[in-house]
């Protein structure tokens, strides 16, 4: 409702109101960014300090300001100082996270390789150590820099000088930051009949280019706040931002939370990832003695439908992307070219496919986060153990393969997990990776892969045996796994540190020593008792009565309804049985020939010879016996 007017907004009204604001943000940001896109004003503002070696704010808004990097917005357009802070925050925040970009590029580029296909030891090692934490960086990152440098030595002919060579500013994105923003801006409140809802206050443009304040008027906004949020829960002003011409508020709140501990874990959830079976995960209990036990047999997070959903369209993007480049080579420089609109229409068709993806990898990673978070409070862990994939690389499987495991979501679900974990005061700790799938869990003894548990001498990968006889332990790779990682993780609490980059926590080696302690004793022993013959067989009966009726069914029928009815096809209601020909069967009635050959005295349900007839009732042929049920009829 705009506050001025009293008129009521439609949400398509509103969302254009939004949208002129994000607008004039968006420019300022662009402008900002052009103007300090270089490495001298980013190593600055990174410094942390300023011209008087006084410390910079935190605010990326407040830094700008006090390094003196200012913005106005074009002649004629009236705009408050807090749409200038907003675009302020937005250009800090980008100018802030490339910096860490900018030393790997830099890294990178001084101890370029002579082949840069394939690095040789010393020039990891090289490489590593000019790059700022090098070290437990993953070979993939710096790989990944390597081919940027690389397509840019192959279009100029020379390496790029640094990274804001290698990469142009930015766009801006149109959002709203209004947690830039104080109450002469945007207000925020939660409603006081309803917990669930909240108000928000917001100064918003009546026109695309606002020629002075009177342009500008107050809008209120009710926004639905999601079951998530705690009643007590205190709110921050929000992100808006559009999408799919809707209004989006990334509402931000704070509410106190139990604090993770590193150490003293008894029960803890491992998590083992996977291709098909995305997650499987299990707890584990640590003793007063030392003993590790599994609890249950775990379970599995299956999601072969949406992965395959992911597949299809991951061919189908890199189908629109090779049509696309075709028509690019064929239209040249030539903007009036026939197949400009069709080209236009195929980046369209691009750019909704990979929406389509984003979306389906954020839901299928925050339903995993979920799902894991669910199944470590239902079993009372206290702590998350993950294997960290960070420097595991796609290659050697195919190509097929190697494009599905380096698309996959795990970095998303990690994040994701971290989030849900910290609300309930659960610990996410990663583990080391190696020989979580080799090493049987109950002996640390080397496994057998083969292809399935009916086929053992078939070489595969799913299923896991152990060879050592004492041990004998055998199960789906997967399951195995996720008893390693909680039992390493276990093991080794004391060894738990915080990643100073990350913020995480994180267990970096694997020591011998305490390895050998990380193996689960089995719970429950096999039945071993002995089933040897101690007497004479049981005689049975030659002529064993129905499986369905234990005892025959009565020699004669019963006049009345009551009684058991007689076995078989006979209806109840005649008192003899006619002949076959004209017996009504049913199910099992076999339908005359209408063509062809017709034997004589063939008939509906009396087969196909004039010698077949009906078989005759059982009780006609099998004496009365004395029922072995105990029933005295």
């Amino acid at each position: 409702m705009d506050e001025k007017t009293g008129e009521l907004l439609s949400p398509s009204v509103l969302a254009a109101r939004i949208g002129w604001c994000a607008d004039l943000t968006a420019g300022l940001v662009s402008t900002l960014l052009g103007e300090h896109w270089n490495a001298t004003d980013v190593d600055v503002l990174a410094s942390g300090e300023d011209a008087g070696g006084q410390k910079l704010p935190s605010n990326a808004w407040m830094a700008l300001r006090r390094l003196g990097w200012t913005v106005a917005p074009a002649e004629g357009v009236k705009v408050n100082d807090r749409i200038v802070r907003m675009a302020q925050e937005q250009a800090g925040r980008v100018l802030r996270s490339v910096k860490w970009r900018a030393d790997l590029t830099a890294g990178v580029i001084a101890t370029w390789p002579d082949d840069p296909g394939k690095r040789t030891p010393a020039e990891w090692d090289a490489v590593r150590d000019a790059v700022p934490g090098g070290r437990h960086l993953p070979s993939s990152i710096i790989k990944g820099r390597t081919r940027q440098i690389t397509k840019y030595w192959q279009a100029n002919g020379r390496l790029a000088v640094d990274v804001f060579e290698a990469e142009g500013a930015p766009g801006a994105a149109r959002m709203l930051l209004l947690s830039a923003c104080d109450g002469q801006q945007a207000v925020v409140s939660r409603g006081e009949s309803d917990p669930q809802r909240a108000l928000l206050r917001i100064q918003l443009p009546t026109r695309p280019d606002p020629q002075a304040y009177a342009d500008w008027t107050w809008v209120e906004c009710t926004i639905s706040l999601p079951p998530t949020v705690p009643a007590s829960a205190v709110l921050h002003l929000p992100t808006l931002r559009i999408t799919g011409g809707k209004v989006r508020a990334d509402a931000a709140y704070t509410h106190a939370v139990p604090k993770a501990r590193r150490t003293r874990h008894t029960v803890a959830l491992g998590v083992d990832w996977g291709l098909n079976t995305l997650l499987s995960a299990g707890t584990a209990r640590v003793h007063d003695d030392g003993r590790i036990t599994a609890l249950g047999h775990g379970a599995q997070f299956r999601s072969a439908g949406v992965l395959a959903k992911q597949h299809r369209l991951r061919r189908l993007s890199e189908h629109l992307h090779t049509k696309a480049d075709h028509y690019q080579r064929l239209i040249g420089e030539n903007e009036q070219h026939s197949l400009a609109d069709r080209h236009q229409a195929l980046r369209d068709e691009i750019r909704f496919v990979s929406a389509r993806r984003s979306n389906l990898n954020d839901a299928l990673a925050w339903a995993a986060a979920r799902w894991t978070v669910d199944q470590a409070t239902a079993a009372g862990a206290s702590v998350i153990y993950v294997e960290d994939l960070r420097s595991m690389e796609a290659k050697g499987m195919g190509r097929t393969m190697n494009t599905r495991l380096s698309q996959a979501v795990r970095g998303q679900i990690a994040d994701h997990m971290r989030h849900l974990a910290a609300e309930v005061g659960i610990a996410v700790v990663t583990v080391p990776a190696r020989n979580t799938s080799k090493h049987c869990p109950r002996c640390l003894t080397p496994l057998r892969h083969r292809k399935a548990p009916d086929r053992p001498t078939t070489a595969g990968w799913k299923w896991a045996i152990c060879p050592n006889q004492s041990c004998g332990w055998q199960g789906d790779r997967d399951q195995g796994a996720w008893r390693r990682i909680a039992a390493r993780g276990l093991a080794h609490q004391s060894k738990t540190g915080i990643d100073k980059s990350s913020k995480t926590m994180v267990i970096r080696t694997v020591v011998d020593k305490l390895e050998t302690k990380a193996v689960v004793t089995p719970t429950t022993q096999t039945s071993r008792k002995d089933r040897s013959k101690t007497g004479p067989t049981r005689r049975h009966t030659s002529r064993p009565a129905p499986r369905r009726r234990r005892a025959p069914s009565p020699a004669e029928r019963p006049c009345g309804p009551a009684g058991k009815r007689p076995e078989g096809h006979a209806p109840t209601d005649r008192t003899r049985l006619p002949r076959a020909a004209h017996r009504h069967q049913d199910v099992t009635t076999t339908s005359t020939p209408t063509t062809g050959h017709r034997p004589r005295g063939a008939a509906l349900g009396a087969g196909f010879h004039l010698h077949a007839h009906a078989t005759p009732p059982r009780w006609e042929a099998i004496p009365e016996t004395q029922s072995d049920s105990g029933s005295l009829s």
